[in-house]
């Protein structure tokens, strides 16, 4: 059953189970980094964690919660005189009955097998039919400051992709050697992320995908990287330290560019200036979306599938940017309102 708005606000019962290092909701609730799952009740304004004895220690000192919970007391007071110890679902049952749970709120991709157990103890699980939480969508001034230290740690990246292309030299066959060797996909890429990892970063598919390659969204290119072509170096890494994400790309030309390269590149800049222009409160972001496409068709790259291809401007507009690369608000899915945090910063 689905969560009704006030119910998504004003919850009495709130329960993630979940690794924070890959769950952005845990990660928001706790600040604490755990690659195993663990559990999270809040429960009238109280937040508990329930950590094994080897996280408990490190959860003591990192974690945003009111109350820690040893897991494994809560396991061997399910397993009694068994032989095997009980599953994850028993002990997370077990620890809502003691608590006086009879109903909760989880997310949306609470695990299957966790709501079969709580069922069959007569929990109520009901999923969020919106943000889990609700604040996540409009980031505090403390947010803002860790996103940019994710962003410096990617224009590291960057710095370092446009320092080897620079110094990047053009053989006889048209392709980019660089200290002696030729200069490849991967090899760019693993100057990118070494870069980002000494910036305090954790790199992520990082792209460097040139020529036809740069066609495709999200391919991550491979080979030699050539002179006079188009080069789209798409970078985003998270912050070690905080769990942000960054994210910055780039069409670049190692050479000399074509007219119509340059128009193509003029052209996405000019999309992306009216789309800054039209970013306010109110506005539909859809109408934003369409008006790039507008302006694309009229410079002679209209949006269609041609030849079983898209062609045009079928990229998204705009994402928005947190704990989650591709984090709410997709631009064209919403209408923009006002928020503490400044609306252009969703432009990405």
């Amino acid at each position: 059953m689905k969560t009704t708005k006030s119910e998504i606000r004003n919850p009495k019962t709130r329960l993630i189970v979940a690794a924070s290092e890959t769950d952005p909701d845990m990660l928001y609730a706790t600040r604490f980094f755990a690659p195993d799952p663990f559990i999270f009740l809040q429960q009238n304004g109280k937040r508990t964690l329930v950590l094994s004895d080897m996280e408990m220690g490190r959860g003591r000192k990192q974690a945003q919660a009111d109350e820690f919970v040893s897991f494994n007391e809560l396991e061997r007071e399910v397993q009694g005189k068994a032989k095997d110890a009980p599953p994850y679902e028993k002990v997370l049952a077990h620890f809502l009955r003691k608590r006086g749970v009879r109903s909760t709120i989880v997310p949306a991709n609470f695990a299957l097998r966790y709501a079969e157990e709580l069922a069959a103890n007569k929990i109520r699980v009901r999923s969020t039919n919106h943000l889990f939480w609700p604040e996540r969508e409009a980031k505090t001034d403390e947010e803002l400051k860790l996103i940019g230290r994710a962003l410096r740690i990617t224009e590291a990246g960057m710095q370092r992709a446009m320092d080897v292309l620079r110094r990047s030299t053009i053989a006889r066959d048209n392709k980019l050697k660089w200290s002696g060797k030729m200069l490849t996909s991967e090899v760019l890429r693993a100057e990118i992320d070494t870069a980002m990892l000494h910036a305090g970063g954790i790199p992520t598919a990082t792209i460097v995908a040139g020529g036809d390659q740069a066609c495709d969204p999200h391919e991550r290119g491979s080979g030699p990287l050539r002179a006079n072509s188009l080069i789209i170096l798409d970078i985003f890494p998270r912050d070690a330290n905080s769990g942000y994400w960054g994210d910055m790309t780039r069409t670049v030309v190692r050479g000399r560019a074509s007219d119509a390269q340059r128009k193509l590149w003029e052209t996405v800049k000019d999309g992306q200036e009216l789309a800054l222009q039209r970013v306010k409160a109110g506005v539909d972001g859809m109408d934003i979306h369409k008006a790039i496409q507008k302006l694309f068709d009229q410079r002679g790259y209209p949006t269609e599938v041609r030849n079983g291809k898209n062609v045009g401007f079928f990229h998204g507009t705009g994402h928005g940017l947190g704990l989650e690369i591709h984090e709410y608000p997709r631009l064209q899915k919403v209408t923009l309102v006002s928020a503490a945090c400044d609306m252009k910063t969703w432009l990405l």
